[in-house]
């Protein structure tokens, strides 16, 4: 794995990372928007780039995560759930800039975002004798990168009309063909300036610590994303063919946070909302955690750390039954509705202490902060489980020092799969896909220097689990066999799921996915509504009505029938 960044740097120029559930904010103590073009240091702008680009993808992926139920959904009726703000700020911090509260509160006017600054250090780059072409070049990859993402999650973005408000201050929306032919585009242009091994000129690269060739790399990738996402196989094997991708753990695609709590914080958003003075605040997903849990999956103990060896109505490690609990965990002494037991599904409370909730449970929050199942050391730093059954708290595990995944080499291999040629060869690729992503995740255990590895999975251990999973997946046909490939797929997206969302609207697996709570929530969303802060101010919009506006690749029957778990 690469180096960690060292986050000292940043407090240079003060950014922090200011967390709540739902949100992650950047505060900036100067802002290179509150200076003329000619003054603005470009490392600074470059900066802001990167905070409101990682702001960005932490939002994503819990959205992706939330719907797929890699993480957990709090809301029972969709629409409801996923309100009109649900995109303000992604939307802000992609096209102009978005200030965070801490910013304003100490009257500093700080502003993070993409496409302003980046037309800021185009702007340097063309009247510069200085090149400028390394931080032109990451600034469009990563806007690049947001805007596959927007068509993906809305349907629809701006283009064509964007970052030139004074020729067109109320911007139309471009189709979401048209955003991703846009979006590749860039992807061309930055390629052509970073081929060259531009110098980053001191530059803060919280990626690729100035390594141009792994940009390249990452460009390739998110060519390849867009490819599997559209079905272009033509064009994603002639990708593969320059064998110039995200291949090894070595190039992995992420945003390393830090283990500093204060001025500025730079921990995991997970730990620090899970490993607080008052016990953990994220409820995680049941049906991930039962899944692993019956599949015996070695990265179960890396990816969740649990308070306690049972959870109440169900059993504990040992096997024995737990009481109900009704003050911390209400819906133990529930009869399920009838949706559940017609399926069979788990409806509150997993074996062996996994202590979460299931897809749109929203039950108030009882005093079980030191009860509920906590963030593991993968990805967001916190304790590897090590049946301590020890309480959370502030400094523990790896002190919030995680990362925030965004392209892995292990995601790569399962796109192999999915636009593989045979069966065989799709089982070949998810192999190589499961052994990479367990390999990257254990190397997470390094970071809680206090636990007993002697619980880690064995060499043994791994190896009977993926050859077990390869061999029912070949022996199974079809729901079953898309079912353990999706599943498998899910699992290694844990903490970085925005492309989860995408391949259940384009494959409707996996179907063993929990239901949701109310036996009628709506229909599933295939895209969000628009972000109703541009809405409000852009007379050109019009804010949709429903969530079932399908984005352009995706070409399944209409909701309510798909996905056919929902």
């Amino acid at each position: 794995m690469r180096k960690i960044i060292k986050f000292l740097l940043v407090a240079v120029i003060g950014g922090s990372f200011l967390v709540s559930c739902d949100t992650t904010e950047l505060d900036l103590r100067t802002s290179p928007n509150d200076l003329a073009a000619d003054q603005a240091d470009p490392n600074l702008l470059l900066n802001s780039i990167q905070f409101a680009y990682a702001n960005n993808m932490v939002l994503f992926n819990d959205r992706g995560s939330e719907l797929t139920r890699i993480d957990n959904m709090s809301g029972r009726d969709y629409f409801n759930n996923y309100a009109g703000d649900t995109f303000n700020g992604i939307w802000s911090r992609t096209y102009s800039s978005a200030s965070s509260s801490a910013a304003s509160a100490i009257g500093s006017g700080v502003s993070v975002g993409i496409l302003t600054n980046l037309k800021g250090l185009e702007d340097i780059n063309a009247n510069s004798d200085i090149n400028y072409n390394f931080h032109v070049g990451i600034g469009k990859v990563m806007f690049a990168h947001q805007l596959f993402l927007l068509a993906d999650y809305l349907g629809s973005a701006t283009l064509s009309q964007a970052g030139n408000p004074e020729e067109f201050p109320a911007p139309t929306l471009d189709d979401g063909a048209s955003v991703y032919a846009g979006a590749l585009a860039l992807l061309d242009e930055a390629e052509s300036l970073l081929n060259g091994n531009p110098p980053s000129l001191g530059a803060d690269d919280f990626f690729y610590g100035g390594d141009a060739g792994n940009w390249v790399k990452a460009i390739n990738s998110l060519r390849l994303k867009a490819y599997v996402t559209t079905s272009n196989t033509s064009a994603f094997n002639a990708v593969i063919a320059g064998n110039n991708f995200i291949s090894s753990s070595d190039d992995d695609f992420q945003f390393q946070f830090g283990s500093r709590e204060l001025q500025p914080d730079t921990r995991h958003q997970d730990f620090q909302n899970d490993y607080t003075p008052s016990g953990a605040n994220i409820y995680h997903s049941n049906w991930l955690m039962e899944t692993m849990l019956e599949k015996d999956d070695p990265r179960i103990r890396y990816y969740y750390y649990r308070q306690i060896d049972g959870t109440p109505g169900a059993n504990d490690i040992n096997g024995d039954p737990i009481d109900a609990d009704e003050e911390l965990l209400a819906c133990s002494l529930v009869v399920p509705p009838q949706h559940y037991i017609d399926g069979g599904y788990t409806y509150c409370s997993v074996d062996n202490g996994y202590w979460g909730r299931s897809h749109g449970n929203d039950e108030g929050t009882p005093p079980d902060g030191f009860q509920r199942t906590a963030a593991g050391v993968y990805p967001a730093g916190g304790r590897f489980d090590d049946n301590g059954f020890d309480v959370v708290g502030l400094g523990l595990g790896g002190g919030g020092a995680g990362i925030e995944p965004i392209i892995m080499a292990s995601y790569i291999d399962f796109w192999r799969a999915d636009m593989a040629a045979s069966d065989a060869e799709k089982a070949t690729f998810m192999q190589a896909a499961m052994e990479k992503s367990i390999a990257k995740v254990q190397t997470f255990a390094a970071l809680d220097g206090n636990a007993d590895k002697s619980f880690e999975p064995t060499a043994g251990d791994i190896t009977t689990y993926v050859d077990g999973i390869v061999a029912d997946f070949n022996a199974a046909t079809g729901d079953d066999k898309e079912n353990i490939f999706a599943e498998q797929y899910w699992i290694a997206l844990f903490g970085g799921g925005s492309e989860a969302f995408n391949y259940y609207r384009k494959t409707g697996y996996p179907n063993t996915v929990n239901p949701n709570w109310e036996p009628n929530p709506g229909p599933f969303p295939r895209s969000f509504l628009l972000p109703q802060n541009e809405v409000v101010t852009n007379p050109n919009l019009t804010q949709k009505t429903t969530l079932t506006e399908q984005v352009f690749w995706d070409n399944n029957p209409a909701s309510p029938t798909f996905p056919p778990a929902n």
